[in-house]
């Protein structure tokens, strides 16, 4: 797989890495064996981007990475984050985001620990805290870095201002942001156009439209009973059926392209200018996704799904109203 420049600060990635948010169950049933299967595979197919968080599981899905990607870590960039909540020892949720310095120090630790490493490659603050100011939040971090115990620094669902805020404090290599034919208000909101003025690199997660965009799902009835996607106002019975259509018009146009819907919607996202995390914990999936890396798209194809997904019609909220307080827009 191709790779290329995350940010100006010397991280190199593939152009797609793996998000493995679904692998402790977020998504559906656990399935570990599963789950190892398609990291080792991911690595033979050149990805390099491994992207977890203390968030999932809680800890559990850092445990997984760490185990599965052990015996090739110097191959893998790991990326992980912190403080999208307050966790304690246990992982139990004891409060919101959190971007204390003493905090970090701890969940840093926690981290290393669990992925079996002594040094995260791409470490993320997962949401802004509201209540300590940015600047001394990736004071703290710029220090890490120092120390060796992380790479690069990165942060997730933030505004332009606040982008800018981290960057001076300790540069920024990648802002993740949620970013696919769905989810575009990175495009209007001035945060594409601060990462690209600063020189930092755009990540996108859930470039599938958290499976919408693959035309696998025709009813909210294909979700597992545990799958979060039953609580997301756009897999609503209020939206679902509205999306869906709109998904369908993607899967029109791959077919005219003779690709599948899902790498349509990925390669759109590469030609962007973006990395692509796509999550999976399935190797079908997984060698479907990685193809898509060297689909190139046309103008006309490109004009194609500009007018088939109009941003401004996509239905529903990405998240329920308490997790959307913790999106910076």
């Amino acid at each position: 797989m191709r790779k290329h420049a995350i940010g100006g600060q010397g991280l190199v990635t593939s152009v797609e890495g793996l998000g493995t948010m679904g692998m402790p169950a977020m998504y559906g049933t656990r399935d570990d064996d599963e789950s190892t299967q398609t990291l080792h595979r991911a690595v033979e197919l050149g990805i390099t981007l491994f992207d977890t968080s203390d968030f999932y599981g809680p800890f559990t899905g850092e445990e997984l990475v760490g185990r599965a990607l052990a015996p090739y870590r110097n191959q893998v960039l790991l990326a992980t984050k912190f403080g999208g909540v307050t966790l304690d020892d246990d992982g139990n949720i004891v409060g919101g985001p959190n971007g204390r310095p003493d905090y970090i120090r701890h969940a840093v630790e926690g981290s290393l620990r669990r992925l079996g490493t002594d040094r995260i490659d791409l470490y993320y603050q997962h949401r802004v805290d509201p209540n300590v100011p940015v600047s001394e939040t990736f004071g703290a971090l710029g220090e890490l870095v120092s120390e060796g115990k992380v790479g690069y620094l990165g942060i997730s669902e933030a505004s332009a201002e606040t982008i800018r805020e981290a960057h001076a404090a300790a540069p920024l290599s990648a802002v993740q942001t949620e970013y696919s034919l769905f989810t575009r208000t990175v495009e209007t909101n001035g945060v594409l156009a601060a990462v690209r003025k600063l020189g930092i690199g755009f990540v996108g997660y859930s470039p599938l439209g958290r499976g919408m965009l693959t035309g696998t799902l025709r009813s909210t009835d294909d979700l597992p009973a545990n799958d979060f996607r039953r609580t997301a106002p756009r897999f609503s019975e209020e939206h679902f059926d509205h999306n869906l259509t709109l998904a369908d018009r993607v899967r029109d146009i791959a077919e005219k392209a003779g690709v599948t819907p899902g790498q349509l919607a990925l390669a759109w996202v590469l030609a962007q200018g973006a990395t692509a995390i796509p999550g999976t914990k399935q190797r079908t999936y997984l060698e479907e996704n990685a193809a898509a890396a060297s689909i190139t798209l046309d103008e006309a194809t490109l004009a194609a799904l500009d007018e088939a997904v109009p941003a401004a019609e996509v239905a529903g909220e990405r998240y329920v109203p308490q997790a959307m307080q913790a999106v910076q827009e």
